[in-house]
């Protein structure tokens, strides 16, 4: 029976706490395993980026697949899909050249091809060239929105150095209220500006601003870390 490498990888922590991207990849790889008579051998990278291929269970089981075919007792690596190992063109590319050096197979479920192929081999490399540019372009964008967002005034770094427990209340009080009134309220309950001095309406007004972009930021630079670490 044909033994086969099945690699897993979830690119978040929370992923990784779930289990739930862990158990779909071992579904579908498993059932084309029972389909194909395969027994499958699991190496599991919860947690990480495919930015790299500077990932523990991956080398290990690249480590196990560059032994000689003669004295090799797996077959080849099978992901469910092929951002799973990796959404770098250069690194796929490596990872190919050794798989055809050492005459293994890569098989990728959600193209439904097998890099001992041709036609798998040629497939793959156009997928992988997809996705990096997919990667490229949402990191020009989310450049863009920040160049954007600092044209605007946005101030790029470090934007309210307020207590959060005064930033909190001043965001409450302008629910409901001018902002002289926020001001007067703010210095009747003891809250001062970042510079210890007393509230106008201006210095709200100025607060406000700065904790609206903080948060406009915040929301930009997330979406960029999670388009990164996928």
């Amino acid at each position: 029976m044909t033994t086969m490498i099945g690699y897993c990888r979830v690119s978040t922590e929370e992923q990784a706490n779930s289990g739930l991207g862990l158990e779909a990849q071992r579904e579908s790889i498993q059932r084309y395993a029972d389909s194909h008579g395969w027994t499958i051998e699991w190496y599991v990278d919860a947690g990480l980026s495919a930015k790299s291929l500077d990932r523990p269970q991956l080398q290990a089981a690249l480590d196990r697949l560059s032994v000689p075919v003669k004295s090799r007792e797996v077959a080849g690596m099978v992901v469910a899909k092929l951002d799973r190992l990796s959404r770098s063109v250069a690194d796929f590319a490596g990872v190919l050249k050794q798989a055809r050096d050492r005459e293994w197979a890569l098989v990728a479920l959600d193209l439904g091809v097998d890099t001992s192929t041709p036609t798998g081999e040629l497939v793959a490399n156009v997928m992988m060239a997809v996705s990096q540019w997919e990667r490229r372009v949402i990191s020009d964008r989310t450049s863009a929105a920040l160049q954007a967002a600092k044209r605007r005034g946005t101030q790029i770094g470090p934007t309210s150095s307020l207590p959060e427990a005064t930033a909190t209340r001043l965001m409450e009080l302008r629910m409901e209220h001018t902002l002289e009134a926020t001001a007067q309220t703010l210095n009747a309950e003891g809250f001062t500006t970042a510079t210890g001095k007393r509230w106008d309406k201006h210095a709200v007004c100025k607060a406000q601003r700065r904790i609206v972009n903080a948060a406009e930021l915040a929301r930009a630079r997330a979406e960029y870390e999670r388009q990164q670490a996928a």
